[in-house]
């Protein structure tokens, strides 16, 4: 059962990813890091359906996490990009080439290898206050580093940093979304009494805003390739530091771990700079109309900036 909410999680984050992407495209220049930007989301009819599938994704999410564990739900979330490629595939009508097939393949590969090499053996569902301190002093840290990185360069690397800030984030946020799925679980009157409650809030509404910076701010396949390239590598730590997870690494498992992880990110990365994720039709140099006939985008338009990096 974990297996499939985070499999449906990764199909409601794929759709998310192209509508947000679709609503946020067209805001002007000088709302990056700005409330501006999201006031100018909210407006967006096809922003507002990809908001409401997030928040599917979100609650899939939820429960999957509170049956499992950390280290092996996020790394499933990996699989967004196979099922963007399904629905530009099906839904748009593009044609898969030779990289998104491997791509495909070895996104699928790497994870399975991963989860049964690993085994994951799941740790401490309430970590010392201390231990919460290091996990969030550590993750602000690389999230602030990345913001302030993302503040200069050219499109594609502001892109790619606002994206590692969104994805450590997001980790972040499962690690409390564990936590309080699991006091939701026992007494959901009594969230209130719990700080991870309200720190879940915080960092889930961090974690979107910088995600719509990294749409805004450059080229999809750099935002897109460190979104779901960072969080599962983040959550693994979290896992690991944070709830003890235990992961198979004696004697061959942990090289044969190793290896599942960078054939499952390689494969992400073909898929993240295919010309169907980058919003190209294959073999055109023009930009493809996306959700061109979505009735919640009235007036169509190219998804602009979504080529190759700069």
């Amino acid at each position: 059962m974990v297996f499939v909410l985070a499999l449906g999680a990764a199909l409601a984050n794929a759709l998310t990813s192209v509508f947000q992407r679709k609503g946020i495209q067209s805001a002007p220049a000088d709302t990056t890091l700005r409330l501006s930007l999201m006031t100018y989301a909210l407006r967006r009819g096809i922003w507002l359906a990809g908001f409401a599938l997030m928040i599917v994704s979100f609650l899939l999410q939820a429960v999957a996490l509170h049956f499992g564990r950390l280290s092996e739900v996020q790394p499933i979330l990996t699989t967004e990009l196979v099922f963007l490629v399904v629905v530009l595939v099906t839904w748009f009508g593009f044609t898969m080439g030779g990289r998104e097939w491997v791509g495909v393949l070895a996104v699928s590969a790497g994870l399975a290898g991963f989860l049964f090499f690993a085994d994951p053996v799941e740790g401490s569902l309430s970590p010392p206050l201390w231990a919460w301190a290091v996990a969030i002093g550590a993750c602000g840290a690389a999230m602030v580093t990345a913001v302030l990185l993302a503040l200069r360069g050219p499109r594609w690397w502001r892109a790619a940093m606002f994206g590692t800030a969104a994805a450590i984030g997001f980790a972040l946020t499962a690690a409390f979304t564990k936590v309080v799925s699991g006091f939701a679980a026992s007494d959901w009157t009594t969230l209130y009494r719990h700080w991870q409650a309200y720190a879940l809030a915080f960092f889930g509404v961090l974690a979107v805003f910088l995600a719509q910076n990294a749409f805004h701010a450059g080229p999809i396949v750099a935002s897109q390739s460190t979104l779901v390239l960072v969080d599962p590598l983040a959550s693994i730590l979290i896992g690991v530091g944070l709830f003890g997870d235990d992961l198979r690494t004696n004697g061959a498992w942990g090289p044969l771990e190793a290896l599942s992880l960078l054939v499952m990110f390689a494969g992400a990365v073909l898929l993240a700079h295919s010309p169907l994720v980058a919003g190209l039709r294959s073999g055109s140099d023009q930009q493809s109309e996306l959700l061109v006939h979505h009735p919640h985008h009235p007036h169509p338009g190219p998804m602009a900036d979504a080529g190759c990096p700069e």
